[in-house]
């Protein structure tokens, strides 16, 4: 009997351990469940807010580079302005320079067909001169008379070589149709081909230009 009040007590002790140990494990579960998740929570927040500096960063990044955009734009606009308004300026300067060009070579041919119309009417009165001195006898050519009209004659054409009037040269030289006006025609072996032997009338130019043909006699 009293061996078996002894092994009694001893299964009612061992019993009692082991009750008591699993009464401690989900204890101790629990507790580390509950150390954990406190632990995830302050990870969580504190990604949390890394993640809202690194937004508000990459967010004002963005701004910087949007508004260092705009100001490119801005300024590529300034630039396509100034562009244009130069190249409207050379347009402008190149059209007003050909027109003043224009102009002035306009003035000039005005000037000059002026010029050589009053010439032509001039002309005639140089040729009346001359005329007039071929019907002088050599007696008459000492006269007073005779001088003055020679001096006014001499004065005439200095006067119209100062304004680029100029006499065509056409005797002994070739015949040019440019210059000359061949109203008579030879043949006489003793000159060459297409030369002038005689001035009918003689011809003059304003500067460049004809004002009058030579009339002039041609050989051959």
């Amino acid at each position: 009997m009293a061996d078996n009040k002894m092994n009694d007590n001893q299964e009612n002790e061992e019993t009692m351990k082991n009750e008591e140990t699993i009464s401690t494990e989900p204890e101790n579960e629990s507790d580390g469940l509950s150390e954990e998740p406190a632990a995830d929570l302050g990870d969580v927040q504190e990604n949390t807010e890394e993640e809202e500096m690194t937004g508000k960063t990459a967010d004002s990044k963005e701004g910087e580079k949007k508004g260092f955009f705009k100001k490119d734009r801005k300024k590529d606009k300034k630039d396509e302005l100034i562009e244009e308004l130069t190249d409207k300026y050379k347009r402008t300067f190149a059209e007003f320079d050909n027109f003043r060009k224009r102009s002035e070579k306009e003035k000039a041919s005005m000037y000059e067909i002026g010029a050589k119309d009053i010439i032509e009417k001039i002309l005639p009165v140089v040729d009346n001169f001359e005329r007039g001195f071929k019907a002088v006898s050599e007696e008459e050519k000492n006269t007073p008379f005779a001088e003055g009209m020679d001096k006014i004659y001499k004065q005439l054409l200095t006067t119209l070589n100062e304004c680029g009037v100029s006499e065509i040269e056409a005797e002994g030289r070739e015949f040019d149709p440019n210059l000359h006006n061949a109203v008579m025609h030879v043949e006489d072996e003793t000159y060459g081909d297409n030369e002038v032997i005689e001035v009918l009338q003689k011809g003059y130019m304003y500067k460049e230009s004809v004002v009058r043909h030579s009339m002039v006699k041609v050989a051959n």
